[in-house]
This record gives structure tokens, sequence and C-alpha cells, in this order.
């Protein structure tokens, strides 16, 4: 769930922490997962990027759409490659005690689109340019 949708109260958006923006349920995946499946399961959910991730939750790698399609335009078989074979690492992340403007210029900075959430080495949740955007019209009670 999109904790954005939790911002009930007009606030500062700039005082919003990656916490309340972040959502917390993460569809992952193992480096051995294969290609296809991992594009399957983009598809299926909607999903731009799955986090891979080893037996202990900590995060090796992530795997995006990007990354997929670059594959393909290699000529490369999704169903002969793996998350380890086409995940990027190491993997830009962010914390939870981050602010949306600190989070914001990273996107920009790096041209991301969605980064992953790690409290030490484990992954707590995801944060996409679309919940920055939703974090401040919530704050701002823009939202219609």
């Amino acid at each position: 769930m999109r904790r954005t949708d939790y911002i009930v109260q007009p606030c500062d958006p700039r005082t919003l922490t990656v916490s309340q923006l972040m959502q917390d349920a993460v569809f992952t995946c193992c480096p051995k997962a294969d290609a296809l499946s991992l594009s399957r399961m983009m598809t299926k959910w909607n999903i731009g990027s799955l986090p891979v991730m080893d037996e202990d939750r900590r995060l090796l790698g992530l795997v995006s759409e990007y990354d997929l399609l670059q594959a393909l335009i290699e000529g490369r078989d999704l169903g002969k490659l793996t998350a380890a074979d086409v995940m990027v690492e190491p993997v830009v992340t962010v914390t939870e005690e981050m602010t949306l403007v600190q989070v914001a210029q990273l996107f920009q900075d790096r041209y991301l689109t969605r980064v992953p959430v790690v409290r030490g080495e484990k992954l707590v949740g995801i944060v996409a340019r679309r919940d920055l955007l939703a974090g401040h019209l919530n704050a701002t009670q823009y939202w219609s």
C-alpha cells in the first residue's frame, strides 16, 4: 500500500519523509528467477522494477523494465537469462529518514524513476516519483 494514502492533514510537503511516502508492500525476486517470468510479473502487476533479494532479505540488485528491454534490444533470450544476469548492482537506495526534497533531487540528478528503501541492509519499501507527487498533493490538499 502507498503510505501517501495516510496523509490526511495539510502540512509542509518539504517535511515529508520517505517513511511517509514509500510503498511498503514490495514484490521481489531471487537472483535465479528467469527474466521471462520477471517480465510477466511486471506486466501483470503493473510494476516497473523488482528488487533482487537473497534469503536474508538483503538487497542484491534491481531489475527494471529498462534492463529487460535492453536485453531484448541486444537479442538476448529472456527465457535463458536470470535476474542476476540483468540486474543493476550496486543499487541506489534511500533511507526512511530522507525528505521528499532530498529524494526528488536524487531522482532528478540521477535520472531515476524509483528506488528501494533500506534499513541497514534490509529492504523495507520502495519509493517512486509518483509517490513523491502523491505525497505533495495530499500534504497540500490539492488532491481531488
